[in-house]
């Protein structure tokens, strides 16, 4: 064992473990620390016959890291990071580094940042998408805070990271502050209304249809050849696939329809609405969520709320082939608004954000990698200063070729009373983005008539605002 370790490790959980066992792979001595005496155990006999140290204390923890000392957090968000830094910053010196590897709230890491900041200490609020697996053999990793902690640490990270098919490290500096956790926040955002849309998408082939899992998973796997190729597309053939151990049937008949949630779909929907930029579907994803836990209410209301049996529709392939085209379609929008959502908030908060680069970082490694994110790369360093997605000749020209189809599948879910938020908000995103006129002015007229909060007018320059008695 070494005597000066690279980097250390707090919180030996499964990502802080599996993280650290993919430092080490990648020529790196690692020294762990874990409050919990059974994860200590469970570290130490992971970590035996590698560069890598299990210790019992923190001061023995902070002893034997050399200088400057890199310490990486993996607790949970919140409290508990505040927690560890309080401890450690009496301990550590000018130039020393704590990274939060965490989901933390990016107002928070901006707090951190700054604090920190005035003490010497450095700071790195960084990403980490991938789940257990991408931990261990290579996630996406977006870092951000004191850009002077970066050179300290960036071997490190793109050692570990995912790679592209050409090779490209999914890890490189993403801007000061928050910016690191305001991109992982989105990316969560968009993932979250990925996987509400791959679900209706399912959910109309069971329906419509009445394929059976193994039926769907085949679906899913020809789709993952093609232009919807992704991650979350792959899993989908897999879920589908799985038979129960105890009753032999399809696993997902036997998984209750409730989904849980940590929070960073609801704080990127909040955020959202603080930065007055249309996400819809990925809010609609969080509201998904939240209906499905009243479980109990739904049935009982099934039993006294009308509506239209759901229906068959005709031929199989075709209709397949459309819930395809609807999906692809649905998903550009959720990218969109999520590119648009970080495009606003980059604005504001000065981080310099690089939307290719960003794009490049989510192409391997991550939940939401998908093969369309290269073209999204593509758009960016074509046009940096692009408004939105949906200008692009790729989305576009995908859009233009399968909005047929896209609101075909909607008004079969609608006909048939499926509930289809994702879709349904993704076309309401695409209607109103396009829309030389809305049907907002009634809106904005209702406001000045019982409350005189003005409107502008048509024949009028903007920034004029005009009010009058409506009676």
């Amino acid at each position: 064992m070494s005597s000066q370790y690279n980097i250390g490790v707090i919180g030996l959980g499964v990502m802080g473990q599996n993280l650290a066992l993919n430092i080490e792979r990648n020529g790196f001595s690692v020294i762990g620390f874990d409050l919990d005496k059974t994860m200590q155990e469970k570290a130490a006999a992971k970590f035996s016959g590698k560069k890598m140290e299990v210790v019992a204390n923190m001061q023995e923890f902070l002893s034997k890291l050399e200088s400057p000392r890199r310490i990486l957090m993996m607790v949970p968000a919140g409290n508990p990071v505040d927690a560890v830094i309080r401890d450690l910053k009496p301990h550590l010196a000018k130039g020393d580094l704590l990274i939060d590897g965490g989901n933390s709230y990016f107002p928070n890491t901006e707090r951190r940042v700054e604090e920190l900041h005035e003490t010497g200490i450095l700071f790195i609020g960084t990403g980490v998408s991938g789940g257990e697996e991408g931990a261990l053999w290579g996630p996406s990793i977006m870092p951000g805070g004191d850009p002077e902690a970066w050179p300290l640490v960036k071997p490190i990270l793109q050692a570990i990271a995912a790679k592209t098919p050409d090779g490209e490290p999914c890890c490189d500096w993403v801007g000061k502050g928050g910016a690191g956790h305001f991109v992982k926040m989105v990316h969560n955002g968009i993932e979250y209304g990925d996987m509400q849309m791959i679900s209706e998408a399912y959910f109309l082939m069971e329906q419509l249809l009445r394929l059976s899992p193994d039926e769907m998973a085949d679906v899913f796997e020809e789709w993952n050849k093609g232009e919807l190729h992704s991650y979350l597309i792959e899993i989908t053939a897999d879920i589908l696939r799985k038979k129960d151990d105890e009753t032999g049937k399809p696993m997902i008949h036997m998984v209750l329809d409730t989904v849980g949630q940590k929070g960073t779909g609801k704080w990127t929907s909040q955020t959202a609405l603080d930065l007055g930029v249309p996400a819809l579907t990925i809010a609609k994803a969080v509201f998904a969520r939240i209906a499905s836990s009243y479980k109990e209410e739904r049935i009982a209301a099934a039993k006294v709320l009308e509506g239209p049996k759901y229906s068959m529709y005709g031929n199989k392939e075709e209709v397949i082939e459309k819930i395809r085209q609807a999906l692809f379609t649905s998903k550009l929008c959720s990218y969109a608004q999520g590119f648009q959502l970080m495009k606003r908030a980059d604005e504001i908060h000065k981080w310099d954000l690089n939307f290719a680069n960003i794009a490049q970082l989510w192409r391997a490694g991550c939940i939401i990698r998908a093969q369309f994110l290269t073209d999204i790369r593509d758009a960016f360093q074509a046009d940096p200063d692009l408004t939105n997605l949906l200008m692009t000749p790729y989305f576009r020209d995908a859009i233009h070729k399968y909005q047929t189809s896209w609101r075909n599948v909607i008004a079969m879910g609608v006909e048939s009373g499926l509930p289809i938020p994702g879709f349904s908000s993704a076309l309401s995103y695409y209607d109103s983005y396009r829309a030389p006129l809305l049907p907002t002015r009634l809106v904005q007229a209702q406001r000045d008539y019982f409350g005189a909060h003005t409107f502008e007018r048509v024949d009028k320059p903007r920034g004029q605002f005009f009010h009058v008695d409506w009676k």
